[in-house]
């Protein structure tokens, strides 16, 4: 462990090159976005001390105004919050060697590849993602390592998997052998076994619960995407997990699971792919979130037509899932439902989260409303508005900045040019930094 966190010390130094966290450093903001939902403001000073954002003031003040050491000269730019994706897997990416990798790759090399996912990310303007589930110690040291300022990296909010014994979150594809191997003590069969695989997840680290109602697509089982866990085994996980202030994301496919899930008591229903009427009203009564996850649908759909990578079992469900997921977001959408932003990027490559934006506005939803679903709402889901999802006085520092105005073009949010994280600077395109 000693050599990993070396290892990763040194990426650190490497990918934050020779920027620092200065004092106070001066954005001048072309176009500033400080509130998702809130109309735009024009010429404005945005003043960070420490990491944090100490104002927000009219016009382009000067260096010595504020005693600052750097001026970041966005005049040209529209700058916003860091954006945050609410589903993502750092430590995976969906290609035809998979298996070959889950025996090659040792747990400390698959920590390095999360954390090279997880600098990807942050590049391209993520400066928070919640992990749906990885192996939980290594994520755990990357979150708390970036956390303590040892290594440079998004802000990781870390999932605690509950499943059931045959359910999504349980092993697959391989010999019993190695399944018998890899079968996590995370797996509970009845309320009370999935009792305490809560309190063990939330022992062990985790800053949510992650359950799995329904089957999923890549679980290699014909074994469908309907509801699988109980309604008991939902209610304990979900009742463990609030007396001990963790949240719960449940993955749910189909409505039944959804709308089982949302009786339950989860706080977000992760992609809602089938969620009609019934769902949509238990969405409206919770005031649950919904993380649509629409790219990882697009490209799982993609790839099983195309062929190579997914088995016979896991084509056959993506293919029905992806043909089904954006036309159901969009009546949840109409309909009110809570919207955070989340890609389940490991399906499709990190580093294109924003394309899940371009996805939700072929849907029908507004440029402005996928903002406040990337930023104000995503804070709100993981209980962190009070530092993050808005540029307001008190907040983290984390600002990012598009040549072109995501709210007249969404596709903008791809090409990000400026990513400042907790005040330090992890990407500036233009180089425009005076002082």
């Amino acid at each position: 462990m000693k050599n990993a966190l070396s290892v990763l010390a040194g990426l650190s130094l490497a990918f934050a090159g020779s920027a620092t966290i200065a004092d106070t450093q001066l954005i001048h903001a072309g176009e500033l976005l400080a509130v998702p939902g809130k109309k735009p403001l024009k010429e404005q000073t945005v003043v960070v001390t420490d990491g944090r954002i100490t104002n927000v003031v009219a016009g382009y003040k000067t260096a010595e105004s504020y005693d600052a050491a750097s001026v970041v000269d966005l005049k040209d730019s529209f700058v916003m919050p860091g954006l945050m994706d609410m589903h993502v897997h750092l430590q995976g990416e969906l290609s035809p060697d998979n298996d070959s990798r889950a025996l090659r790759w040792s747990n400390e090399l698959v920590q390095m590849y999360g954390y090279h996912n997880a600098m990807t990310t942050l590049r391209a303007g993520f400066t928070t993602v919640r992990d749906a589930g990885s192996l939980n110690q290594q994520t755990y040291a990357v979150r708390d390592a970036i956390n303590s300022g040892w290594i440079v990296g998004p802000r990781i909010i870390a999932a605690g998997g509950v499943g059931i014994t045959g359910g999504h979150n349980d092993v697959s594809g391989t010999k019993h052998e190695f399944m018998e191997l890899m079968t996590d003590e995370s797996v509970c069969d009845g309320p009370y076994d999935c009792r305490r695989a809560t309190r063990n997840g939330i022992k062990y680290g985790a800053d949510f619960i992650k359950i799995t109602s329904t089957g999923g697509v890549l679980t290699d089982r014909a074994t469908g995407t309907g509801k699988q866990m109980e309604d008991d085994e939902l209610m304990e996980v979900v009742r463990a997990a609030h007396r001990m202030g963790r949240k719960v994301a449940s993955h749910a496919h189909q409505e039944d699971g959804i709308i089982a899930a949302l009786k339950a008591g989860v706080d977000s229903i992760e992609h809602g792919t089938y969620a009609g009427p019934a769902a949509i009203k238990e969405f409206k009564r919770t005031g649950a979130y919904l993380v649509p996850t629409l790219l990882a649908g697009a490209t799982a759909g993609d790839m099983a037509k195309m062929g190579g990578v997914l088995t016979p079992a896991q084509a056959a469900k993506a293919i029905e899932v992806s043909d089904a997921m954006q036309g159901n977001f969009a009546k949840a959408y109409k309909a009110g439902v809570k919207v955070a932003f989340g890609t389940d990027s490991a399906v499709s490559r990190h580093g294109l989260n924003a394309r899940e934006a371009e996805l939700m506005h072929d849907a029908g939803m507004s440029e402005m409303d996928i903002l406040v679903s990337a930023t104000v709402n995503a804070a709100d889901l993981i209980d962190m508005s009070d530092s993050l999802g808005t540029i307001e006085a008190g907040k983290h520092a984390d600002i990012v900045a598009t040549q072109v105005s995501p709210l007249e073009d969404i596709k903008a949010l791809q090409d990000v040019g400026f990513v400042m994280k907790g005040g330090r600077v992890i990407k500036n395109a233009s180089k425009q930094i005076e002082g």
